[in-house]
């Protein structure tokens, strides 16, 4: 298989194993899309870590397989390019991308489609599509600039250039940069962690904050006011306010 999910201690890695250098082809999006929503259902999934080996994240599209499309192709293939890491971006558990080596476009989208992204000092990242007279098509635009802000997007997607893992982390493309032989370690220790918590409320602030960032700021606090009001019915806010008054914060243990 070219990507593959495991799942220990409450936590899905979603490995892509396409080497040399892990090349997202149609195969590798299709099977993105069917592992992202069997993530997104499985109970004993509750958080994912992103993963493309200990060398590289993903190094880009298939440019040989590109290069046979024409635009009637494309114009099928890339609904479906973007709706497979929309279903990753879309997956209702906390989500970090474990990013060593390159992560250069097709692999620089699938990472901005996690939550959390920890880069290895080793890492690269960029949006090269202008290099092949193309723009990025599986989501960089969009989420690229929401995520680094307008100008910052546009410098690396009109340039085509990489950033070292520093320079990402200065502009926020990148929440933290680790030796990058504990990146999976420590992505993975910061899913655990999240797995352990109460499953409904991390999913309520989810998708809270991503419905909240695509409208107005009235609109977004009726959804956070909906969400927070409809977690009054579980038993996760049951278990964790009575833990709160009976042994003190942040001691509750969640199912």
């Amino acid at each position: 298989m070219t990507v593959t999910l495991e799942v220990t201690d409450g936590v899905g890695t979603i490995r892509l194993d396409r080497p040399p250098m892990n090349a997202l082809d149609v195969a590798v999006q299709d099977r993105l899309l069917e592992l992202a929503g069997e993530a997104s259902r499985r109970d004993d999934v509750r958080a994912v870590v992103l993963y493309g080996g200990e060398k590289v994240f993903a190094a880009g599209a298939d440019i040989k397989e590109m290069q046979t499309m024409d635009h009637a192709a494309m114009v099928v293939r890339s609904r479906a390019l973007q709706d497979a890491f929309t279903a990753v971006a879309r997956i209702p558990k906390p989500v970090v991308a474990a990013v060593t080596g390159y992560a250069l476009g097709g692999g620089c989208e699938l990472a901005l489609c996690a939550d959390f992204r920890i880069a290895g000092d080793n890492a690269k990242l960029g949006q090269p599509e202008i290099l092949l007279g193309l723009i990025p098509g599986a989501g960089g635009t969009q989420r690229l600039a929401r995520l680094v802000g307008p100008a910052k997007a546009k410098d690396l997607i009109f340039t085509g250039r990489h950033v070292k893992a520093e320079e990402a982390l200065t502009m926020g493309l990148v929440d933290r940069v680790v030796p990058a032989a504990e990146v999976y370690e420590q992505a993975h220790a910061w899913a655990a962690k999240l797995a352990k918590g109460p499953a409904l409320a991390l999913r309520a602030a989810k998708e809270a904050v991503d419905a909240g960032l695509e409208t107005d700021i009235d609109t977004g606090l009726t959804i956070e006011r909906t969400w927070f009001a409809g977690l009054f019915a579980t038993e996760d806010r049951e278990r964790g306010m009575r833990s709160f008054v009976e042994e003190g914060p942040g001691k509750a243990k969640f199912l």
